[in-house]
């Protein structure tokens, strides 16, 4: 039973991704095999074994506890059966009195403030007649309910949990989301949807990016021009923060605020120009990069201002721990500055570094007098820096374990930057305790409390956020829960698709937001063509789309590359493929395919160059569908050649190459994400 569910399984999957079954279904027969083993969960427990038989999902379930109780665990149940309802269609409500089926024993509560390092773990046991849930407190209850519900399939007998039983935890206690509210605003509506996704695999810490040189974003009632006149109207109040704090606890999930300083302030200095360096006049930054501006740490009311700002942020935000940025002071302004100069000269400070450790240790002690344990990227680790404070690190592992063997804890960054449209392989690749970090003592290695994945908002809004953040944080999340030898990549992408189709159940649904993009784009309710180019380009990496224009916070993202996913399965899927093909390990199913979706693409440019006269939103995109028709013309060639045995000269293969390496280059700042595929095809023709 257990092969057909994952085909069921698989071919769900396919076939919604922008509804283009033949697309994605590459490959089917090799995954089912290498996934033979797998539960369809993300993360993966650390320890399970799969029982006989399964669990029936009915309308009969009952929801019982015993042992400890609150009612945050009451909600917990509410929203358990409430999905499971929606995810399987059978009215499930926790007043029908059914019979208990699903039994929660908690031994005890939790922290009443949610702590680092608090227990997590639970224990899940699955039979035909019964399901038991144990857990040392109610985060690890919140924990395996998530299990469950991920274990929900559709067999021939209908809605069932697979007979299994699980012993689970955490490999690292801080494992993060970092929203950049700052740059582009999110709403309420999308902070509350991010928190439903981090419950669902398992995070448990939101930080909360809050500031920047675009925006400040929380109502301060002691410093009211912080909003007034550095938020353009958009910022949270203060009843709107405890609001979040609250829904997040519910879920498990900690609060943590960052305001950035000395840098990224120029917001900061539109409502209260004596705290900056310069003479300003200071505006909101509407353009985006490394702005020159910075507090003035040589000012005693710089400290004061902060002070009475951190104390009411503090009692705001009830989580130990308080972010301060630090990050990217490039120190023009100090540079600039006369009496600055003149400081850094009298306490015989050589550079800005030592300008900015002075700042850094004046506000940590703020900090730490308003009851709070400081935190700040790479930057604010200096020598003299209090070993309490928390580093978090963008630069990479060696950054990181260079401040674990200074005696600093740590988290990383570094390599789950998900704004840089870096594929799920690649940040599934980095680990906190790996590079550089692999060669610490197992003392040093306990400083390294996890990592966080960073959604920078230069280029999201709220309508395109979720299709950045997920499903790829899954595979970070899996990375800092999971066992470290838990690496099969196919197996992580199988699964992966699974968590992302049950996401839709939580208002998450990135594939809706590309969709309704598309259909504003061209003004057609079913626009398929453009869907067809869609599918096999991705935005380039990194930071690459900067060079391609002016852009700022003003400059509307509703073009293709803001439509699309940061990765295309659909040409994942086809690279595997073509690597079988190359290594004469594919089947028949594998050619079929092949040459059905190059036709496809190759016929698509036709259909779709009128449309794309339509507007001037994707005019643009007529030279990347010629080139996308030239690849797959170019693929069938290979193909034809490759079955047919035909050698290729050297000149042929030359100039097929050069072709290729051009066709690599971005138009519309989009990839056409084909290329390699066909290169690998082009490759493996005999000479």
């Amino acid at each position: 039973m257990w092969g057909h569910q994952k085909l069921n399984n698989f071919g769900k999957v396919a076939s919604s991704i922008f509804g283009l079954t033949l697309l994605l279904c590459f490959g089917a027969e090799n995954m089912l095999q290498a996934q033979n083993s797998d539960l369809a969960v993300m993360p993966l427990p650390a320890h399970w074994q799969r029982g006989a038989g399964a669990f029936v999902v009915d309308r009969s379930i009952g929801v019982e506890f015993e042992g400890y109780t609150e009612p945050r665990l009451e909600r917990a149940r509410e929203r358990f059966l409430e999905r499971l309802s929606g995810e399987t269609g059978i009215l499930i409500w926790p007043t029908m009195g059914n019979k208990p089926k699903i039994f929660i024993h908690t031994k005890g509560a939790s922290a009443e403030v949610q702590k680092l390092g608090e227990d997590e773990s639970y224990h899940l046991k699955v039979t035909p007649d019964e399901v038991q849930l144990d857990a040392p407190n109610p985060l690890g209850v919140l924990r395996g309910l998530q299990t469950l519900l991920q274990l929900v399939q559709i067999t021939p007998d209908g809605f069932v949990v697979p007979a299994v039983e699980i012993e689970d935890g955490p490999r690292f206690p801080w494992r993060g989301l970092m929203i950049d509210s700052g740059r582009h605003f999110m709403p309420l509506e999308v902070i509350k949807r991010s928190l439903n996704g981090m419950e669902a695999v398992k995070l448990n810490v939101f930080h909360w990016h809050l500031s920047e040189d675009q925006g400040f974003r929380v109502e301060s009632l002691k410093h009211p021009l912080l909003t007034k006149d550095g938020s353009d109207g958009l910022y949270y109040t203060q009843a709107q923060i405890r609001e979040v704090i609250a829904y997040a606890r519910d879920r498990g999930i900690r609060v943590i605020p960052e305001f950035d300083m000395p840098c990224h302030t120029t917001a900061w200095f539109a409502s209260y120009p004596q705290l900056a360096s310069g003479k300003g006049p200071y505006h909101i930054m509407r353009e985006w990069g490394v702005a020159d501006s910075g507090m003035d740490p040589t000012r005693e009311s710089t400290y004061v201002f902060l002070d009475s700002f951190i104390a009411e942020m503090a009692a705001l935000f009830p989580d130990a721990y308080f972010h301060i940025g630090g990050d990217e002071c490039n120190g023009k302004e100090w540079d600039a500055n006369v009496a600055i100069q003149n400081f850094k000269r009298e306490h015989k400070m050589k550079d800005n570094a030592e300008l900015q450790a002075y700042f850094t240790a004046r506000v940590q002690k703020i900090v730490a007098k308003h009851g709070k344990i400081m935190e700040g990227w790479d930057e604010v680790l200096q020598p003299g820096t209090p070993k309490d404070v928390v580093i978090q690190s963008w630069r990479g592992q060696e950054s990181l374990a260079t401040a674990a063997r200074g005696g600093y804890r740590g988290l990383l960054s570094f390599g789950y930057y998900i704004d840089l449209n870096q594929p799920a392989s690649q940040h599934y690749a980095v680990d906190p305790l790996g590079a550089g970090a692999a060669t610490l003592s197992a003392a040093e290695k306990t400083r390294i409390l996890g990592g966080e994945a960073t959604m920078w908002a230069e280029y999201v809004t709220p309508e395109n956020i979720d299709s950045r953040i997920w499903p790829r944080t899954a595979a970070i999340a899996e990375r800092l829960w999971s066992p470290q030898d838990v690496r099969d990549v196919e197996s992580m992408y199988y699964r992966m698709a699974v968590v992302s189709e049950k996401l839709e159940y939580l208002g998450i649904q990135p594939r809706a937001v590309t969709r309704r993009m598309l259909r504003r784009m061209t003004g057609l309710e079913d626009p398929a063509e453009l869907m067809v180019l869609a599918s096999v380009v991705q935005p380039p990496e990194g930071y690459e789309r900067g060079t391609y224009g002016n852009d700022d916070s003003l400059m509307p993202l509703n073009r293709l590359i803001d439509a699309v996913p940061p990765e295309s399965e659909a040409a994942r899927q086809f690279m595997l493929i073509a690597k079988r093909i190359a290594t004469g390990s594919a089947s028949e199913e594998d050619w079929k395919q092949a040459r059905q979706s190059l036709k496809l693409w190759r016929d698509n440019d036709a259909q779709l160059q009128p449309i794309l006269l339509r507007s001037k939103l994707t005019v643009e995109l007529i030279p990347l569908s010629t080139n996308l028709r030239q690849v797959a013309e170019m693929g069938l060639k290979a193909l034809d050649q490759l079955q047919s045995r035909r050698a290729m000269t050297e000149a042929e293969r030359g100039e097929a190459l050069a072709f290729l390496k051009k066709s690599e280059k971005p138009q519309a700042v989009l990839v056409n994400m084909i290329v390699p595929a066909v290169e690998v095809l082009v490759q493996a023709i005999q000479k």
